[in-house]
């Protein structure tokens, strides 16, 4: 079947052509009708389920549209309180329809009859989403949307002058790239002051939402808000302890890897010790790679690279340019950070990051246009549930991608010399991703295990972590201050909770798509795309066997990518 990306708007038979989302009061009564409806066959039944999945596409867009805007702006006060509105007015008030309605679903003796093949992952997850549901619950839920967007709104305003001009963190970030060492030093130290100062203001909201989530979790019959979160997030494929075996594993077989990174950099750059300031930099006379000059060129580029992949890639990064579907460079009063956001309704998503001339801003975009192509190929199946992919393998199509794309860089160099550093740098990334990711995950397990820390045992607890995935390979003498706030440089900590490990079960199917592709191309594209079409309608585990990987968190399969990667590496 040829792929297209001509993704068209959903047509809407039950919402009216021109409704847009306003108030409540003109919202419920769409759900009023489902709910009152009677169901008496499997025809109708289905009828039923496509006619929600219509009022969430619309509810589900208009959502992610005032996300959008605000992030795009955090200094514009209607586009925070339009947000908040949504937060505050709406969504609290769907979530007991949506409870009625999932109940209303599982009575159904119809229900039985729908096809269990297609279905299957829908109904478990409706099942877990009415065991989960409690009443009190929804005031905590809105305000913690809320709460969450603040880490955004202080984030946003964080700045640094160097050489007399104004940068955000993100552009500043580029200056430790830069040849001259002392240079280096002073924007490392003014970026990690400037975090400081908002120190406090961090240490508070984070205590805030712990305190309301670990109520959440309470409410809802859990001892803890990570046991709730495991159920919430559907993680029915995997365990915590197969979380500790992941950071184990990484403590075993990737982080002598990474020794062995920094050493080679420390040689590289002629240094006695290899400071936190100095992993990013090239020796003197290298200049740092200029991958583009702005927005407009990283995207054109980018849709050159993905064209000579596959042809479909590209047409999507186009069809979201036509659009206007991207905000792509860093500036003052942008949220921090990148994302793809889904929009259900009208299928093509929207692309959000904070682009600054930097390497690291290829893999960005690379990495949001894997889950860009996810969006287009999951857009045809026929119900919003059934685009609701698991993370793990949303983060496969975009961290894949990183890796896919590595052999058509030359769109991004034409010199040969700085292809191959580009790629060093990805296959770098590739592997010191994974002590952060065990330190953010371990790091979550503890502090939902003991909510009720504070501050002073947060910041011990942190470091004890930090340390046991710290080599001795860099030099952080003195930077303690520094070290002791590292955590708070990471959104998902704040807005998504928990949602880290899913880059760790990822990277290693990346990993594993990689080598297929390396063997084989055109399967291993066919595989992706094969996998990603399937959206959220299979198990994990049959996800990933589509895809042509296996679900395996063990040290013995984390140990064997390693050393393929280390291959690989090597041979440049």
């Amino acid at each position: 079947m040829a792929l297209s990306a001509d993704i068209q708007k959903l047509e809407r038979h039950f919402v009216p052509q021109d409704f847009t989302v306003t108030t409540w009061e003109e919202l419920e009564p769409f759900f009023k009708l489902l709910l009152e409806r009677e169901i008496d066959c499997k025809e109708s039944l289905e009828q039923w389920l496509k006619d929600i999945s219509e009022i969430e596409a619309v509810v589900s867009e208009d959502a992610c549209w005032r996300q959008i805007k605000m992030t795009c702006d955090t200094t514009n006060k209607a586009l925070e309180d339009s947000f908040t509105f949504f937060c505050m007015e709406i969504q609290p008030k769907l979530q007991p329809y949506a409870d009625a309605l999932n109940k209303k679903l599982i009575a159904s003796p119809f229900t039985k009859d729908l096809d269990q093949d297609q279905f299957f992952t829908y109904i478990r997850s409706v099942k877990k989403n009415i065991d989960l549901f409690r009443e009190e619950n929804i005031p905590l839920q809105a305000e913690l949307s809320v709460m969450q967007q603040q880490y955004g709104v202080i984030a946003g305003k964080m700045t640094v002058e160097v050489n007399g001009q104004e940068y955000t963190l993100q552009q500043a970030a580029k200056f430790l790239e830069n040849e001259d060492r002392a240079l280096r030093e002073q924007v490392y130290r003014k970026i990690q002051e400037r975090r400081l100062h908002d120190k406090a203001a961090m240490h508070d909201l984070y205590s805030q939402l712990i305190g309301k989530r670990h109520q959440v979790a309470l409410n809802a019959g859990f001892d803890n808000y990570r046991d709730y979160k495991f159920v919430e997030l559907g993680r029915f494929d995997y365990t915590k302890e197969d979380c500790y075996q992941f950071h184990e594993a990484v403590k075993l077989h990737v982080l002598p890897l990474i020794s062995k990174i920094y050493e080679k950099k420390r040689k590289k750059l002629g240094l006695d010790t290899l400071k936190p300031w100095d992993t990013e930099a090239e020796p003197a006379g290298i200049t740092p790679l200029k991958p583009f000059t702005n927005g407009n060129d990283l995207l054109a580029k980018s849709e050159a690279c993905f064209e000579k992949l596959n042809p479909f890639f590209a047409d999507c990064l186009r069809k979201m340019d036509e659009l206007k579907h991207f905000d792509l460079e860093s500036r003052k009063g942008k949220a921090p950070g990148g994302y793809n956001c889904p929009l259900t309704e009208s299928g093509a998503p929207f692309i959000f990051m904070n682009a600054a001339g930097q390497m690291s801003d290829v893999t960005t975009m690379v990495h949001e246009g894997g889950h860009a192509i996810h969006s287009f190929l999951s857009h045809g199946l026929e119900l919003s549930a059934f685009k609701e992919y698991p993370m793990e393998i949303a983060e496969v199509a975009s961290m894949s991608m990183e890796l896919l794309s590595m052999s058509h860089w030359d769109s991004f160099f034409s010199n040969a010399d700085d292809l191959k550093r580009a790629k060093e740098h990805q296959l770098e990334r590739t592997i010191t991703i994974f002590p952060w990711i065990a330190i953010i995950d371990k790091f979550q397990h503890w502090v939902y295990e003991n909510p009720s820390h504070t501050p002073e045992e947060r910041t011990k607890q942190w470091l004890s972590i930090l340390n046991e995935f710290s080599t001795d390979a860099i030099d952080y003498s003195g930077l303690e201050l520094y070290r002791e706030i590292g955590w708070q440089r990471q959104l998902h900590l704040f807005e998504v909770p928990f949602y880290y490990i899913e880059y760790g079960i990822a990277q290693l199917g990346a990993i594993g798509l990689w080598m297929q592709y390396i063997n084989n191309p055109e399967q291993a594209l066919q595989n992706y795309i094969n996998a990603l079409t399937l959206g959220g309608t299979k198990t994990l585990p049959v996800l990933y066997e589509t895809a042509g990987l296996k679900l395996d968190l063990s040290p013995a399969y984390i140990k064997n990518l390693m050393v393929f990667v280390n291959e690989q590496m090597e041979q440049l």
